[in-house]
């Protein structure tokens, strides 16, 4: 009678491997267990003949492990099987000898299979092995929202968001210009269609200063916000791809960064950097105000003031050096001193700039130099400058300043640590190395110790006032009116809108040949660099290692642009191994006295033209570089105030 092929879907296998993870060389085994849909029982001698009628192969993923050896078989895996988790198997076929099964048994099944899951771990190296090297965990320290906070709050007083915050306040016409005329018409009962009132006059320059101060009260601060100032969300304040890059973490919102910003900052009813708490705490006189509760204090009476401790306004004076190095300031005034309808030379280059009366730029510019009394002189700065960082300025107005403190050992330390942090990142890449973290650390520290040495008298109010003022430059500089006149080259790829002018003034005018972007660069990544060393606590004795990598890391985007800015500007390579005598001539020297040195080169080669285009050029003497003002074409000196 023939069987019914249906009748082998009763069967039923299962394969157990044991035991399940298995370590180097233990024994594996493989057990085969039949059953029947009415789970009939068999004596031991027919369920012998049941198993006996199959062959077994086994398999361990694609590899046949064994074979032949029944249902029971204990094997160890071969060295071909790595770490990993895999899928076992067995294959039955039944022998063609099994044709007359026992008495009782229902029809067995030609083929039968079953499978397991088996994980091999620790398995010894047989033949060729693949090897990855990883770099070095980074781990996190609370200090990295410090980081970020800088980061962010440098990016929101930049000069794209303050030429947004203007636009908004000042032209909009829901912003504070329409707000004013409209309600100025009310009150006198104009309203008469298409009528309008002038009511700046002379003073608008005065409403743009006040808005500048506003701009930057509402973006100073140790906080981390992704908001502008009217509400809205603005992406160019925090980048969460950027930002899971420079930690090395994923998922990294602004929401986290801020927690833990606070998180580091204390409780909520003393919140202030580490570093400012141990200021207050040995600050002599605060017997009134214990650090944990400062209380905030009119300017006229004693304490301290709180928002200074609580809400740094992360401003470092650096920015503005670079910029005046970079000649935005002698720009200006260049600009301002055509406007008085001065002539700077017989053959002036700015002989044709001419502002027309009917448009905006022409009425701020008599405010502004009108105001001139109200402004940071040129020997005001440099003395700040001396006092903050030891840097010097160089020209006729800043001749004679004999400053009462300086900062010599700055450059020395800074451009150490800079190269420290090169060699750092280097080692850092090497996955054959660890990369040692302790010589950044005593090199932060001591950069820590210099900056907090300056950071008195004018050290709050003029890093404020001078960023402000500079601001206002580069607002002007941006105008349509001014690039009518200093466009700039259109082709190149200027990262704010007012650069090209003072790249144009500099071609006029004979100066530097070295692109502002390079000056730009520098004080912004400077600013953050530097920022990051002052508001640190890098002198607390239980500072890790760690925290210097971390730093390291977070920041390599600015000390590598900085360190590129630097050799850009000055000709200095400083990640460069050198020598204690070459030191005196290069990393060691005032970027001022480098920068000389390559305007002579540059007026140098220029004299090498024809007589037609250089007449107007003195030759360089072989006068020491520190003791001699780079050559001026006549009556240039007359608003280049300070070089």
């Amino acid at each position: 009678m023939p069987v019914n092929p249906s009748s082998y879907d009763d069967w039923d296998c299962a394969l157990e491997v044991l035991p399940k993870l298995v370590y180097e060389e233990s024994p594996v085994t493989f057990k085969v267990d039949l059953s029947y849909r009415d789970k009939a029982t068999y004596k031991d001698d027919v369920k012998d003949q049941i198993y006996n009628s199959f062959d077994y192969v086994y398999y361990v993923g694609n590899q046949v492990i064994d074979s032949g050896r029944g249902r029971l078989v204990t094997i160890s895996l071969p060295p071909s099987i790595r770490d990993g988790n895999y899928q076992a198997s067995v294959q039955l076929k039944l022998k063609p000898s099994a044709n007359d099964h026992p008495r009782g048994v229902p029809p067995l099944p030609p083929v039968l299979s079953a499978i397991a899951q088996i994980e091999v771990q620790g398995r010894p190296a047989h033949g060729p092995l693949e090897v990855q090297l990883q770099h070095t965990a980074s781990r996190p320290t609370p200090d990295q929202a410090l980081s970020a906070a800088i980061r962010n709050r440098t990016a929101a007083i930049s000069f794209p968001r303050y030429q947004k915050f203007i636009d908004r306040l000042l032209c909009d016409n829901e912003g504070f210009f329409h707000g004013v005329q409209t309600g100025l018409m009310k009150q006198l009962d104009l309203n008469e269609p298409g009528r309008s009132l002038s009511i700046f006059g002379p003073h608008a320059y005065i409403i743009l200063k006040l808005a500048t101060q506003a701009f930057l009260i509402l973006e100073c601060g140790v906080v981390i916000k992704t908001m502008d100032p009217f509400g809205r969300q603005d992406e160019s304040l925090f980048d969460d791809e950027h930002e899971e890059i420079r930690l090395d973490e994923e998922g990294i919102t602004a929401d986290i960064l801020e927690g833990r910003l606070k998180k580091y900052l204390g409780p909520s009813d003393s919140q202030a950097l580490p570093y400012l708490k141990r200021i207050v705490n040995t600050l002599v006189g605060l017997e009134k105000d214990t650090p944990r509760t400062p209380r905030e204090v009119s300017p006229y009476c004693e304490g301290i003031l709180k928002h200074r401790l609580t809400a740094p306004s992360l401003i470092e004076l650096i920015w503005s050096y670079w910029l005046e190095e970079g000649m935005l300031v002698q720009t200006m005034n260049a600009i301002a001193w055509r406007f008085q309808n001065r002539r700077g030379s017989a053959k002036d280059p700015l002989v044709e700039l001419e502002f027309d009366a009917l448009r905006p730029l022409n009425n701020i510019l008599w405010g502004y130099i009108q105001d001139e009394h109200n402004r940071l002189t040129v020997p005001r700065r440099a003395y700040e400058y001396q006092h903050h960082y030891g840097l010097s300025l160089q020209g006729k107005a800043v001749a004679d300043i004999f400053p009462a403190d300086s900062r010599s050992k700055f450059i020395e330390a800074f451009h150490n640590l800079l190269y420290r942090a090169s060699q750092f990142h280097k080692e850092d890449r090497d996955t054959t190395l660890f990369a040692d973290g302790f010589p950044l650390l005593n090199a932060l520290k001591e950069v820590h110790l210099i900056l907090a040495e300056g950071a008195h008298n004018q050290f709050g109010d003029l890093t404020w006032t001078a960023r402000g003022e500079m601001l206002i430059m580069q607002w002007m500089l941006a105008r349509p009116e001014m690039r009518e006149f200093l466009r700039g080259r259109y082709m190149v790829p200027y990262q704010e809108t007012w650069m090209g002018a003072v790249d144009s003034m500099k071609r006029l005018q004979g100066w530097t040949d070295t692109s502002i972007t390079h000056f730009h660069e520098l004080a912004m990544t400077g600013e953050r660099i530097l920022l990051s060393i002052r508001y640190g606590d890098w002198t607390d004795i239980n500072s890790i290692e760690e925290q210097a990598k971390n730093w390291a890391r977070n920041s390599k985007p600015e000390i590598q642009r900085y360190l590129h800015g630097y050799q850009a500007v000055t000709g200095i390579d400083l990640t460069a191994d050198t020598t204690e005598a070459q030191d005196g001539i290069g990393r060691l020297t005032q970027p001022s006295a480098l920068l000389q040195r390559r305007l002579r080169m540059q007026r140098t080669a220029t004299l090498g033209r024809p007589q037609s285009v250089s007449r107007s050029i003195r030759a360089p003497t072989a006068t020491p570089m520190k003791e001699v003002a780079p050559p001026v074409r006549p009556g240039v000196q007359k608003y280049i105030t300070d070089k």
